[in-house]
């Protein structure tokens, strides 16, 4: 049993460092900066498609997304705090025979760094993300190129994000996604993409999924 899981809103609450560091490049632009709270939409999506709907035009994406890195690798990326009961779920799922697997939008150069930072890369099998050119940024590229990597079969799978782009990525490969509720997307946004299931709380995180996959695989 593979369990594809995301990143950002689904095992870290990135707003501090995240947000921050897209005000940071809007101040460098020269841009108005939004309070942070008018920026939590961007917290999942990935930049390349992110910053030209901010800035309103696709021009300055290129150099938005270098001064976000540049505050984001010295500092952002560890503002991040680890939702409660976290670490639990994963243990679990580990101990109950899952291959775990980060499938996040965010560049691996950044994801692993982050990982190992808060003690969770050693749950996983392994660490996926996009490349710093955007290479696989599509979520659905992502997962094939995960599916083909690492060996996973769709009726043994399932993909636990926060956001819908994850659920309907989940959905083009034919695997079933659990959405988590704690994180950045809104109900109405998950139960329209199709979700599984809707987990409320990291701790009842577990359970659900080795029911999801149980009932998959029997159907």
């Amino acid at each position: 049993m593979h369990v594809l899981i995301d990143l950002d809103g689904t095992l870290l609450d990135p707003r501090a460092g995240l947000i921050g560091a897209i005000q940071h490049a809007l101040k460098e632009l020269g841009r108005p900066v939004p309070p942070a709270a008018e920026l939590t939409w961007m917290i999942g999506p990935p930049l390349r498609a992110s910053f030209p709907q901010l800035l309103g035009r696709a021009e300055e994406t290129e150099a938005a997304i270098a001064h976000y890195r540049a505050y984001y690798g010295a500092r952002g990326m560890y503002e991040a705090v680890v939702y409660p009961g976290i670490p639990e779920a994963l243990e679990a799922l580990e101990a109950a025979g899952c291959r775990l697997i980060v499938a996040t939008a965010k560049p691996h150069r950044f994801a692993r760094p982050i990982l190992q930072h808060f003690g969770l890369a050693k749950r996983f099998v392994a660490i996926h993300g996009p490349e710093l050119d955007g290479t696989r940024d599509a979520k659905a590229d992502l997962i094939a190129f995960i599916l083909a990597e690492e060996g996973v079969a769709v009726d043994a799978a399932l993909m636990v994000g926060d956001r819908a782009l994850d659920v309907e990525a989940a959905s083009c490969h034919g695997m079933p996604s659990i959405a988590a509720a704690w994180g950045y997307g809104s109900r109405a946004e998950l139960s329209a993409a199709g979700a599984a299931a809707i987990c409320e709380t990291p701790g009842a995180l577990a359970g659900l999924v080795l029911a999801t996959l149980g009932a998959a695989r029997r159907a």
